[in-house]
């Protein structure tokens, strides 16, 4: 079933599938969200994971997951300074469409690639 705003909200919002790609979008922020699963993670860490990732990208990907309240950015008063990253409530609800995803992609790419490939 698909679901349809009103046309007051459609006026307001857009379409909710546009707002959750323009959240979620780009290159590495699903895979960051995916991270963050997990629990909180260090900038570097994040770095390690994601090679080849720039530090920019990653920053700037952060920084739109943070202002669009799927990440949390916890700063410790401590030098060196530490930083960590983690999912917010908005950000948890997301793991199980996360998950979904993963699960169709495996399903539907990994395991039917021989039904797509005869």
């Amino acid at each position: 079933m698909i679901l349809e705003f009103t046309p007051e909200e459609h006026e307001r919002y857009g379409c909710p599938i546009k707002l959750l790609q323009k959240a979620t979008g780009g290159k590495w922020k699903i895979f960051i969200l995916s991270l963050l699963r997990n629990g909180e993670k260090r900038f570097g860490e994040h770095s390690k994971a994601l090679s080849p990732i720039t530090q920019s990208q990653l920053t700037k990907a952060l920084r739109e997951l943070e202002r669009d309240g799927f990440v949390a950015r916890y700063v410790y008063r401590e030098v060196p300074p530490k930083v960590e990253y983690s999912l917010t409530a908005l950000g948890q609800s997301f793991v199980p469409i996360l998950e979904e995803m993963y699960s169709w992609a495996r399903q539907h790419l990994i395991d039917g690639e021989e039904v797509r490939n005869s």
